[in-house]
């Protein structure tokens, strides 16, 4: 049993949960719960690590079991080790350090979100989780949003990285990707009501950031602009559930 919060192996995990440059480095995230340890575990990610305490329940130790069985590397902490571990104030008893994924873009494309500029990991997290829920195919994220990773966003996900493509790829790159397809732009000042716009055909749509919207080459790259109608008097709506507004009336068009 590990029983200090000083080993190297935690003060690493803590660099992981702090860090998008030492995730990005080493190639690994972290995610926490029963729940998320599940999710990875049905997914047949295979970790690098998992750590658990004594008091966890017996779905929990089941999960542990599992990642035993296929050859992971479990250790037993004591509490005050998972707390040091933990981003949360309340660990679960579990945690996992996993391999970032190496998603390719799918081809043919034909629903495609792009996140634009998000800071918010609680609303990138529920965009990808309602993205999973809508098909989407790919969720691209150019330099500017918050790391898709992080263990805030991972946890709003609720399971939606282990499924769904997700890229980081600057707007150079993205460009050519998406030649034939619609691009439309979410802009709270006008275009077309969204419930207008074409959604049969195959798309990507760019959800701004919360308070500057889509950036420049965002809008450079749009070939149309919608917009959500909102008969009450509010400003705009909140990035997540305009996102999700959008996806489903996708949804919605393609039957």
């Amino acid at each position: 049993m590990l029983t200090s919060p000083k080993n190297p192996r935690i003060q690493q995990i803590r660099k992981l949960q702090n860090s998008a440059h030492t995730r990005r480095d080493v190639g690994l995230f972290v995610i926490e719960g029963v729940r998320l340890a599940e999710e990875a575990l049905i997914a047949q990610w295979q970790p690098e690590l998992v750590l658990f305490t004594d008091d966890l329940g017996d779905r929990g130790q089941q999960i542990v079991d599992s990642y035993r069985q296929r050859g992971a590397e479990v250790l037993s902490v004591a509490s005050q080790v998972m707390q040091a571990a933990s981003d949360t104030q309340t660990p679960q008893g579990i945690l996992v350090v996993l391999p970032l994924p190496n998603w390719e873009l799918p081809a043919p494309l034909t629903f495609v979100l792009i996140p634009d500029g998000l800071r918010d990991p609680g609303n990138l997290g529920t965009l990808l989780r309602t993205a999973l829920a809508a098909g989407v195919e790919a969720v691209v994220l150019p330099s500017g949003s918050v790391d898709a990773f992080a263990p805030k966003v991972v946890r709003a996900g609720m399971g939606a990285h282990f499924k769904l493509p997700i890229l980081s790829m600057d707007w150079e790159t993205l460009g050519p990707r998406l030649t034939g397809l619609n691009i439309f732009v979410a802009d709270s000042s006008g275009g077309t009501p969204h419930y207008q716009a074409d959604f049969v055909a195959p798309l990507a749509i760019i959800i701004g950031g919360e308070a500057e919207g889509a950036g420049n080459q965002a809008q450079k790259l749009a070939t149309s602009h919608i917009h959500i109608p909102m008969p009450g008097d509010a400003e705009s709506l909140n990035a997540a559930i305009a996102g999700a507004i959008l996806m489903f009336e996708v949804v919605r068009q393609r039957g």
